[in-house]
């Protein structure tokens, strides 16, 4: 008898198979799984995750162009154009375009952005040492290190 026919399935008797060695995935439920935690606990200000890195790392790289940092969060270009109009209007990012270039448009957070990061920075990355729940700390380090490989980010801290 197959298994629809033996009733319902437990949660965890769930067969995946072959599939359950792909790395996208495995990344997809980590993601889904990360992301959930970011938002039961962060939601209230009104922030995404991918709105909070992109302030985060515009504060590390001030003036960096925006068709870069799209790059670097593979965010597409429409979307980020969102984003960033998104701070903007909070009041919370500038765009510069600098003479010499005038299809480069340059960000930079605002006094009020960098307030905002920095006040808000322990409470989005306190989350963090929450993602690793099923994992000891030796292991957390292990999937860090190696996904920041897989991106090509080993220099990036």
């Amino acid at each position: 008898m197959n298994k629809a026919m033996q009733g319902r399935i437990e949660e965890d008797k769930v067969i995946f198979g072959e599939i359950a060695s792909s790395i996208g995935f495995l990344l997809r439920l980590a993601q889904v799984r990360v992301f959930d935690a970011f938002f039961d606990k962060l939601a209230r200000h009104g922030l995404k995750p991918g709105e909070f890195t992109m302030l985060w790392v515009i504060g590390l790289n001030p003036g960096i162009p925006q068709g870069l940092l799209a790059r670097k969060l593979r965010i597409k270009p429409a979307h980020m154009t969102k984003l960033v109009q998104r701070a903007v209007d909070a009041g919370r990012l500038t765009r510069t375009v600098p003479d010499d270039d005038r299809r480069t448009v340059l960000l930079t957070l605002t006094p009020d952005g960098a307030r905002f990061v920095e006040e808000k920075k322990p409470e989005f990355l306190g989350y963090l040492p929450r993602e690793a729940v099923a994992l000891d700390a030796g292991e957390f380090e292990t999937l860090i290190r190696l996904l920041q490989r897989f991106n090509g980010m080993e220099d990036a801290r």
